[in-house]
């Protein structure tokens, strides 16, 4: 490992060399970037994780230099999946530079790939306040790009997190929205009545009595089925 890391030093160096002399057209960036990879493999093969994720952060600058956002985007990221490790802040911020990168290129399916990734971040940390809010981003940018079992799968945790800060109606809203989706499609038809289920409980944690039984009928318009399931048993009140 500590081989790996003095070598990963020393291509730094070089980079950091190639950075102050001069250079035709952007080459010296070319060149600097190189060896920044190079040294970000070292420390990684090092895990040395602090230290790879600073240098995919310089590898990154050498990207924008040369005015290539996807690669610099994929840098950050690169930079973000290193922090995880050892300092999740950091790696909240390099997933964020990365996002903005792919929406100002027009990537919306990788950009809600990460701000899913940094909502799972915070559902780590428990802050389900930030985890929610990211969830929305990434659930937006996915039915945009008609990736609905994904969208769906970010919806419903902004549905659960919902229930859990006893924001009730608005997780209710959420799993219905789901079940109406889902029953259109003979893939995620099976899961609709788990998703009733959920929105049956958090209208009974509401207390409201007359709701539960407004919802039950609507549920059995939805799902004919649904009134001879267990999961419909269990909210008759």
């Amino acid at each position: 490992m500590g081989d790996q890391i003095a070598k990963g030093e020393e291509f730094v160096k070089k980079a950091e060399k190639k950075l102050s002399g001069w250079g035709l057209f952007g080459s010296k960036y070319d060149d600097a970037a190189d060896l920044f990879d190079k040294a970000a493999n070292c420390f990684k093969l090092a895990k040395s994780w602090d230290r790879a994720g600073a240098v995919y952060v310089k590898l990154a600058s050498c990207h924008l230099k040369l005015d290539s956002k996807h690669e610099a985007a994929g840098a950050y990221a690169n930079a973000a999946h290193c922090y995880k490790k050892t300092n999740m802040r950091e790696a909240i911020s390099c997933l964020e530079q990365a996002v903005h990168m792919f929406l100002d290129i027009g990537r919306l399916n990788m950009s809600a790939r990460y701000y899913k990734e940094i909502a799972e971040l915070y559902e780590q940390e428990q802050n389900l306040e930030q985890a929610i809010t990211y969830y929305e981003k990434a659930a937006d940018l996915f039915q945009s790009e008609d990736v609905t079992t994904t969208a769906n799968q970010c919806k419903q945790k902004i549905a659960e997190f919902s229930a859990k800060l006893e924001k009730y109606q608005r997780a209710i809203e959420i799993f219905e929205e789901i079940a109406q989706h889902s029953i259109k499609n003979n893939l995620l038809k099976y899961g609709v009545r788990g998703h009733l289920l959920n929105a049956g409980i958090c209208q009974l944690c509401r207390g409201d009595v007359v709701a539960i039984n407004n919802a039950l009928e609507r549920y059995q318009e939805l799902d004919p089925t649904f009134s001879g399931t267990r999961e419909c048993k269990l909210l008759v009140v």
